[in-house]
């Protein structure tokens, strides 16, 4: 594949970081020497050739490679004469991923350390990355990112709301990666059923089970050479979480019933539109796998914080139903702007199709939730039409996040705000309140 090495992760504040790593001989003759380790290939030793030069002549002409990979920084001794060693013990081989100090020979000693810096990202020209349509800010913020990242083999966690297109920006970031004329596969984590799963993501052997009659290539292996992409990966089940780790870890797959490991080589994204790292904590989800797939992490905004979108969004939604040239007027772009929009892109697309079947437009008239609410937000007590009119999947979605905050907001309002009664009362954990509270933007007395 022609993808750049991945040297891009998300940082706890949420910022786009570039990993670089620098090398730095802190003990024998060329101690103070340094050099940034770059992407691709660096070579240590005595030799002219080397992209760092020695003059230790217990180090060996070309004694040692350094790259940087997706997991890591990979050390490669060349077959030195003296050796390298780490911790004390000699190694032929070595992925690093947490700053370290190696020997070189008998007297040298280099530290390798990571030098990570923001990343660029620059301005987005256009008004659109792949199909996925987009001119207000947030969306220009998206663009950029995506745009830089899509060249990397960086695996992508896309977080928000159900509706928002993760499909669509899933297969932009793959048609614009070096991975374009691979296959771009889509698994569907909610809607397989649970005892297929294992078969379906990695396959099975003939006669591994009742009605396995011939061998199957799983979804995974499929993938093998473009993008795998894991829709809803928060609904995997927890006793699966540990086979798919291995599989994105080691890059290879075994099928249900055989022992022989199937390497493949794959880019990932995933989307969710849950809150993993409430899964986390609170066991429903792998701590290791959600690092793992957060990598660099994207949260595509709702339709609500986008509104500046609309009129583009309508048009090219009566385009795509051969109505080119449709008349989306101010009274109309105003119109829409006051639905709440839970099910987000997905249902102005539907809207704007009734509309052109029934030549009005039809949308409920409630008004936008509040700033932080999620889509369905208020909808605990009943279900607004429009969300009735939704995908199953997306529309019980809307429904238990509704519900979530209007629980939230009720037992809060018991207490007065305070958040320690509140859990005692709910027998939930007050820091699960607390992240809650700050997922739906709650202004309360914290206690």
């Amino acid at each position: 594949m022609s993808s750049v090495p991945t040297n891009l992760y998300t940082d706890a504040g949420g910022q786009l970081v570039e990993r670089r790593y620098r090398l730095a001989v802190v003990v024998g003759p060329d101690a103070g020497l340094t050099h940034a380790i770059d992407s691709g290939t660096t070579m240590v030793g005595t030799h002219a050739d080397n992209d760092v030069v020695l003059t230790d002549g217990t180090v060996s002409r070309y004694h040692l490679e350094l790259q940087v990979r997706r997991d890591g920084l990979h050390v490669r001794d060349l077959d030195s004469t003296n050796g390298t060693r780490w911790g004390g013990a000699r190694v032929q081989a070595i992925t690093l991923t947490e700053p370290g100090r190696l020997r070189l020979g008998k007297h040298t000693e280099v530290e390798l350390q990571a030098d990570d810096v923001p990343a660029t990202l620059g301005d987005f020209p256009g008004d659109r990355f792949g199909k996925v349509i987009g001119e207000t800010p947030p969306m220009k913020r998206l663009f950029a990112l995506l745009q830089r990242v899509a060249i990397t083999d960086a695996t992508v966690l896309r977080e928000g709301e159900t509706g928002t297109g993760k499909e669509a920006i899933a297969e932009a970031l793959h048609t614009a990666s070096g991975r374009a004329r691979g296959p771009f596969v889509v698994v569907d984590c909610a809607s397989i059923p649970r005892e297929l799963i294992a078969s379906e993501l990695f396959g099975h052997a003939r006669g591994s089970y009742t009605g396995a009659i011939s061998d199957k290539r799983g979804l995974v292996e499929s993938a093998d050479g473009g993008t795998l992409f894991l829709d809803e990966i928060g609904e995997l089940p927890l006793d699966l979480q540990p086979q798919l780790l291995r599989a994105l870890e080691k890059r290879e797959v075994r099928r249900v019933g055989e022992t022989r490991p199937i390497p493949v080589d794959l880019r990932v994204i995933a989307a969710t539109h849950r809150d993993l790292r409430a899964m986390v904590k609170s066991g429903g989800f792998r701590e290791d796998l959600y690092y793992r797939l957060a990598v660099v992490r994207c949260e595509v905004p709702p339709l609500r914080a986008r509104l500046g979108d609309l009129p583009a969004l309508a048009r090219h939604f009566a385009e795509a139903f051969g109505r080119s040239g449709w008349d989306v007027s101010p009274a109309l772009v105003e119109q829409l702007a006051r639905h709440g929009w839970p099910g987000n892109v997905r249902e102005l697309r539907n809207v704007v199709e009734r509309a052109l079947s029934l030549g009005t437009i039809a949308v409920d008239a409630e008004p936008a939730p509040p700033p932080g609410a999620p889509a369905g937000a208020g909808a605990g007590a009943g279900a607004p039409s429009a969300i009735l009119e939704l995908p199953f999947k997306e529309a019980k979605a809307a429904l238990v996040e509704g519900f979530e905050r209007d629980y939230l907001v009720h037992l809060l309002a018991r207490h007065k705000g305070n958040i320690s009664r509140a859990a005692l009362e709910a027998g939930i954990d007050r820091n699960y309140i607390h992240r809650l509270v700050k997922k739906y933007n709650l202004d309360v007395e914290r206690g």
